[in-house]
């Protein structure tokens, strides 16, 4: 089984209100996000909260995910993922993970699809999407990277594990901007999306 993995444990200080809870077409970024997901038949959804966790999960606690917390978040986005690994490590049905971002509201059910498709045929460890030659997320992890995962630098991030696996990476090709579309900013915000 596939797990997802939200990571939504930031400041949104560059925002300056919570990324998880802005409006787009009628919804929140994460309560997209999680019907992308659950559109895409994941079954699982772990959301990683940190910053005002508790408020945020009395906002989200309606949606059909696990909510895990990450007390340490000002350590950055390694952080969550291994809180969320440390959750998920005894779960013997686990065989790899979808990591992402709360700030990626963009995601397409189609793209997580292939990606998984892709995971199964192939079975590389990595599986990263790519638009117009830049690498997107969500990210896929094999099992067998959870170890390295939870021992990463957490200045390096995930991507110390990705740099060390390049021969074990498979990168999709995509002409869905969602994955690379990074909706941090109120410009940025403004521009990309006609929620409000």
């Amino acid at each position: 089984m596939i797990f997802a993995v939200i990571l939504s444990a930031g400041e949104s200080s560059r925002m300056g209100r919570p990324k998880a809870l802005l409006p787009i077409d009628g919804q929140t970024f994460i309560e997209r996000i999680v019907a992308t997901l659950k559109q895409s038949g994941i079954e699982r959804i772990l959301v990683v909260l940190g910053f005002n966790a508790e408020e945020m999960r009395r906002e989200i606690e309606h949606l059909p995910v696990e909510i895990v917390i990450n007390r340490a978040y000002q350590q950055g986005q390694l952080s969550s993922l291994q809180v969320a690994l440390r959750r998920l490590n005894g779960v013997k049905d686990c065989d790899a993970i979808l990591v992402h971002l709360v700030d990626h509201p963009y995601l397409s059910a189609a793209v997580v699809n292939g990606m998984i498709d892709r995971y199964r045929e192939t079975k590389n460890c990595i599986v990263i999407p790519k638009y117009r030659g830049k690498r997107g997320h969500p990210v896929l992890f094999d099992r067998s990277l959870f170890a390295e995962l939870l021992a990463a630098p957490l200045d390096q991030g995930a991507k110390a594990v990705v740099n060390a696996h390049r021969d074990q990476t498979l990168e999709i090709d995509t002409e869905d901007i969602g994955v690379t579309l990074d909706i941090d900013t109120p410009e940025l915000y403004r521009q990309h999306v006609k929620g409000e």
